[in-house]
């Protein structure tokens, strides 16, 4: 399929899933800029990379972003490049900021306060009851007395999770817990919440292995009609029970990729998706868990038998070029090294993976998000990150003041005694 790669793309936020996208989009010839504010970002050190920006789109004044991504553009050269965000702080600044950056770059630009909207979880889910799509039940907890109201009347395991992820990431690095007591749930809402802006939500446990969880990753065109899609489903998260995908493989499911379309194009969506389900055995029903307003860093997973991907799509789209969606490759595998590493590990210490099963899961993985021999480089600098990062953690551990050993007591008969 022949291809004009003479517009360039900017990627904000230079993590694994940027790093899919500079090779997918460079193998064919597209120039790929990358913004991140980390030097060792994986994307940065791709082949596939033509120049990088250190920047922090998210916590940096407006105006100097601004500034960055104005002579980034300018260097880049040609007509307008092609502005892809892939994290949803970075995806709501795009939006937020549409009316400047549009001056300088081509996006694919969604109504209204959407992203925003979709970025929520406590608006995503009003959006997914809206249009009757199952989702599971929530509830939005207005103070400390709502928890205990359901300490005392609701069902355990429940899931305690973010509304804003990012922002509750930062607080106090996770996004959500499952709890199992009323006294568990108090202690991590307390531990979780933000006194000043709330921000977690009570979500009904559905149960079932990681393996329940379906994606769907596609694109969608001015219209909201679907150019390209598929689906698939996780067979390890890291960390385990709540993580990002690890090991997924690419299968067909028309029930998920219905309920997707039919939600996007209620919505007026546009442009890349990546949406999560959870199929529910107790109703047979597959519930909406989250929806990125942007490309997922699983997106290489979905790949065609002709190459085409979401972001292939959305670059033929943006520069008015064909799209030719080609043929699924169901059982196509993709997995995450570390990620996978870590999360085996604690598969194996639960007794929940065998050492067989662990080699045969790799039967079908066709690419992994950071080695490519081609590209060797990435995947140096993420085992830096991660040398780095442990580091890190064993100094914090070394400086944490050791508490005093707990005094043993005696049973209160021989104590007793004694002072007698």
């Amino acid at each position: 399929m022949p291809v004009n790669p003479s517009i360039p793309v900017v990627i904000l936020e230079a993590s694994y899933g940027s790093l899919g996208i500079a090779r997918s989009l460079g193998r064919w010839g597209v120039p790929v800029y990358a913004v991140d504010a980390k030097p060792l970002a994986p994307a940065l050190w791709s082949r596939y990379c033509c120049g990088r920006v250190i920047c922090d789109i998210e916590n940096d004044l407006p105006a100097v972003s601004f500034a960055r991504l104005r002579a980034l553009a300018a260097r880049a050269g040609g007509e307008r490049p092609i502005l892809i965000p892939t994290g949803d702080g970075v995806a709501r600044f795009v939006a937020e900021h549409a009316g400047i950056l549009r001056r300088w770059y081509r996006f694919q630009e969604q109504p209204g306060k959407l992203v925003h909207r979709l970025a929520s979880k406590e608006e995503m889910h009003d959006l997914a009851v809206r249009n009757g799509i199952p989702t599971p039940r929530t509830l939005f907890p207005q103070s400390r007395a709502d928890v205990m109201l359901y300490a005392e009347q609701g069902t355990f395991p429940v899931v305690l999770k973010a509304i804003d992820g990012a922002r509750l990431y930062q607080r106090c690095g996770t996004k959500m817990t499952i709890v199992h007591s009323p006294a568990e749930l108090l202690a991590n809402y307390d531990r979780m919440e933000d006194p000043h802006n709330r921000n977690l939500m009570l979500q009904e446990y559905l149960p079932g292995a990681d393996d329940t969880i379906w994606m769907f990753n596609g694109y969608f065109d001015a219209n909201s009609d679907c150019l390209f899609g598929m689906t698939g489903k996780k067979i390890r998260q890291c960390p385990i029970t709540k993580g990002v995908t690890s090991l997924g493989v690419c299968l067909q499911n028309d029930e998920v990729a219905e309920l997707t379309r039919k939600f996007m194009k209620a919505i007026g969506y546009r442009g890349i998706v990546d949406i999560g389900f959870r199929y529910d055995a107790r109703d047979g029903q597959y519930k909406v868990l989250d929806v990125n307003p942007r490309v997922g860093a699983t997106f290489r997973l979905f790949v065609s038998d002709n190459g085409m991907d979401v972001v292939r799509a959305l670059y033929l789209d943006l520069t008015g070029q064909p799209i030719s969606p080609g043929q699924p490759q169901w059982g196509r595998k993709w997995v995450v090294e570390d990620l996978d590493l870590a999360s085996t590990v604690r598969y194996m210490k639960r007794g929940e993976l065998a050492l067989r099963a662990w080699i045969k899961s790799f039967r079908g993985v066709q690419e992994s998000a950071y080695f490519a021999p081609s590209d060797p480089l990435p995947v140096l600098a993420r085992a830096l990150t991660n040398v780095a990062l442990g580091g890190r953690r064993i100094a914090g551990k070394l400086r944490r003041p050791r508490r005093p050993p707990l005094p043993v007591l005696q049973p209160a008969s021989r104590r007793v005694r004694q002072t007698g």
